[in-house]
């Protein structure tokens, strides 16, 4: 850089001389204060050609500041800024120049007079605000106190700023100079130069100064904090240091020395596979060459723990003894006969051939009909440890396959730590709730456990945090669920599922008699001779208090007798408690079920359907009426999609095929059916209420009331075919509970009886019928006068 002109420097310049219209220089992220010198370049051509034309002439030109943005520079330009004059100008090779300037006074523009080749502009001078008073004194001080202080800490401003300051003491000057210095924003910066008047001028200034002063202050306290953890750090790392020397001349070992020994120790101890002991080998030594400080020393030291916490090769030797097998499966477990069949298959393959791959069981039914107390049965008769994870609610696939060792607290998954509890690699493997899994952004844990679950994959499961495949083909693994179809398909082909229905009344009775009351009392601290059930008593509370298909209401129920039992003991009662037919409503107050609640005389335009629902049967009334109106049908009691479809299948049946039922073509014509089911607060749907709908809305028409004694179920087509229909098991144990002797169901349906049991079936008639017409003739009671149903 070269200096090829200089202007000669004028201390005093006469405010009248400077004229009206000056060359405008634009300026970007700069603004110019009244007695400041600021350097600053100039490369854009025109604006070069306006330097060379003041400086041939008085030297003065006008700075204005240039709002952001993308308009052009006269539309942008603040309407305040400084006069200035050119102190130095150094032109540059590449044809910019560099200026010195010096800010003259405030000025107002007022009108642009030329735009080309550079703006020219009609400017008016402001008059400087004279008044001096106590408050703009207070204010003077103030700031000039931290701008001192500021100046002091900030490594920020040069000598020649600090002799600035401490020369001036005109309040005008000062408070240009220390803006000029602080670090602000243009904006708040012009607003500096905009304000007119000193004292507030002043106190925007003292404003911006005292934040300043905060920020350096905090910030050296942020700087003092670091710096002395820092040199505590390296205090504590030299202090080791020399404690490692003194102990090696004393012959002792520091604490991870003898922590790497026992590791290295525990790790040729341990069983572990080839691959499994390198990995471990590696990872010890690359532990010994860290500093136990650091983060990543804990994070080396955890994974290693779970290497040698897992057990590899570990196994529970078996004995398998069928006959034994049997007594523990029946000892803990009433009924579920095929259930324990299935089991009594597996080990009996097991016995012949030692390396058969366990089946996937998955039990299905019901809450509280013992799924998981069956798997802790199997894992007694098996001798193997038994694991158990609930999966319900679980929606993080890491939750299974456990998460990367990149993360922070990273761990293995659920199946990997209830491996290292069991500390054998062939338990039984309980996997809860498998129809309640979710998922969300974080994964889909129902496709990690399909490398779980599959025999064909889960030899080499391979965890996130471990790496390292870990053969869970030895595991033999039994998943429960509820609802069997919301299990996906690709999982649920993976799993052998046996169904676990609900309980007969003499079932309830046996389970609570051996197994339920026995554990209720030891809870409870009784003994069997302070509290006897009579076996009517117990029929009674099963069929008044519960309606379920399992045992869970039956065993809060046997709880409320225990609880009560042991009040009066308390209270000095010592009498023997014997439950009987006669005083179990004064331990349970009034029953919430009523054999017969639901039913009703039998009545035209009334039938009773079976149902399945997740908890069991439940025998279903299904009611309607007629009244002139409209002709439409009206379906309540909140039913689903395909049962609206089923009414509306019914209707359809009974219009096309009038004549074969003693009905009139335009029987339905003036007449507002109503067609409801009650207990309308609870959802209802499925196909197999068609054909009680269809005799409901015959037994109307036809007003030909339907027995009493007879329930239905099936399917309704359009040409009056019954099909079969599901859970014919729950439907029949519903109608068993309410002591219905007649049963009218599918054909089809026939062959499902074989799996009823022999309680329920004796005292029962079935129906057993493939088409509508066939099952009004026996749901229809006979001898009542046909009405005539024309409009």
């Amino acid at each position: 850089m070269e200096i090829v002109e200089k202007a000669e420097q004028t201390n005093t310049l006469n405010l009248e001389s400077i004229p009206e219209v000056l060359p405008v220089l634009s300026l970007s992220e700069l603004v110019v204060f009244p007695g400041i010198i600021v350097p600053m370049a100039v490369s854009n051509e025109p604006m070069v050609q306006l330097i060379n034309d003041a400086l041939s002439g008085d030297k003065i030109i006008a700075c204005f500041s240039l709002k952001p943005g993308t308009d052009s520079d006269t539309q942008r330009i603040y309407k305040t800024g400084t006069c200035c004059q050119i102190m130095k100008m150094f032109r540059v090779p590449d044809g910019s120049v560099r200026l010195l300037v010096r800010g003259i006074t405030r000025i107002i523009l007022k009108e642009i007079t030329q735009e080309e080749p550079y703006p020219l502009a009609r400017i008016e001078k402001m008059r400087l605000d004279r008044r001096r008073s106590l408050n703009l004194e207070a204010l003077t001080r103030t700031v000039s106190e931290n701008f001192s202080k500021l100046i002091d800490l900030s490594p920020h401003f040069t000598e020649e700023i600090k002799i600035s300051f401490n020369n001036v003491t005109d309040p005008e000057t000062l408070a240009d100079l220390i803006a000029s210095h602080l670090s602000l924003e243009l904006e708040k910066k012009q607003e500096i130069l905009e304000t007119w008047l000193l004292e507030d001028r002043m106190q925007k200034i003292s404003i911006h100064v005292k934040r300043e002063l905060k920020l350096i202050e905090l910030s050296h306290k942020i700087q003092s904090d670091v710096d002395d953890e820092l040199d505590r750090s390296q205090k504590e790392y030299y202090l080791r240091e020399q404690m490692k020397v003194i102990k090696k001349e004393l012959g002792d070992e520091d604490d991870s020395t003898v922590e790497i020994r026992e590791l290295e120790e525990k790790i040729n101890n341990t069983e572990l596979p080839e691959n499994v002991g390198e990995v471990a080998h590696k990872e010890l030594i690359r532990l010994a060459k860290m500093n136990p400080a650091a983060a990543e020393y804990t994070v080396a030291r955890t994974y290693l723990d779970w290497i040698l916490a897992l057990p590899w090769l570990k196994s529970t030797n078996e004995s398998i003894d069928i006959e034994h097998a049997r007594d523990i499966l029946g000892e803990d477990h009433y009924g579920l006969e095929d259930v324990k069949e299935r089991i009594l298959e597996y080990l009996a393959v097991r016995k012949l051939r030692d390396d058969v791959r366990g089946p996937i069981l998955c039990f299905a039914g019901p809450p509280g009909v013992g799924k998981t107390s069956l798997g802790r049965s199997i894992a007694r008769a098996l001798g193997r440890e038994f694991a158990r994870v609930s999966l319900g609610g679980i929606r993080d696939e890491a939750e299974i396959r456990g998460h990367r060792r990149t993360y922070i607290g990273a761990m293995p998954g659920r199946i990997l730590q209830k491996m290292r509890l069991t500390q054998v690699n062939n338990p039984v493997f309980m996997l809860d709730e498998i129809d309640k899994m979710g998922n969300d952004f974080r994964g889909d844990p129902a496709s990690a456990m399909l490398e779980v679950l599959d025999p064909e994959q889960n030899s080499n499961f391979s965890d996130h945090y471990i790496e390292m495949d870990f053969d869970l083909s030895r595991v033999l693994f039994i998943t429960t669920a509820n609802q069997i179809y919301q299990i996906p398909a690709p999982l649920r082909d993976r799993m052998e599922v046996i169904s676990l229905s609900g309980y007969i009344l003499p079932e309830k009775v046996a389970i609570a008699q051996r197994h339920l009351i026995p554990r209720m009392l030891e809870e409870h601290g009784l003994d069997p001779k302070q509290l006897h059930f009579s076996e009517h008593a117990l029929q009674k509370v099963i069929r008044e208090y519960t309606r379920e298909a399992g045992l869970r209401n039956l065993e809060r129920a046997v709880a409320t007798f225990c609880r009560k039992t042991a009040m009066r003991l308390t209270q000095g009662d010592i009498r023997p408690v014997k439950v009987t037919s006669r005083n179990y409503r004064d331990f349970l107050g009034v029953p919430k079920f009523g054999a017969d609640r639901n039913r009703r005389k039998a009545g035209v335009g009334l039938a009773y359907g079976l149902a399945w629902t997740p908890v069991g049967g439940e025998v279903m009334a299904i009611e309607c009426s007629w009244m002139p109106g409209r002709e439409q049908v009206h379906l309540t009691g909140h039913l689903g999609d395909v049962m609206k479809e089923s009414a509306d299948i019914a209707m359809s049946y009974l219009r096309s095929n009038s004549s074969q039922h003693g009905l009139k073509s335009d029987f339905i014509n003036g007449k507002e059916i109503h067609l409801h089911i009650p207990e309308g607060a609870t959802p209802k749907d499925g196909p197999s209420a068609g054909v009680t709908m269809a005799a409901a809305l015959a037994s109307l028409f036809t007003n030909r009331p339907i027995r009493d004694d007879l329930v239905m179920t099936g399917e309704l087509t359009l040409q009056g075919k019954i099909l079969p229909v599901g859970g014919i098991r729950e439907k029949l144990v519903a109608a068993h509970r309410l002591r219905i002797k007649n049963v009218l169901m599918p054909k089809d349906n026939k062959q499902d009886l074989e799996e009823i049991p022999q309680q329920v079936k004796e005292n029962m008639t079935f129906h057993f019928v493939d088409h509508v017409g066939e099952a009004l003739k026996i749901a229809l009671v006979a001898g009542k006068k046909k009405p005539k149903l024309s409009s």
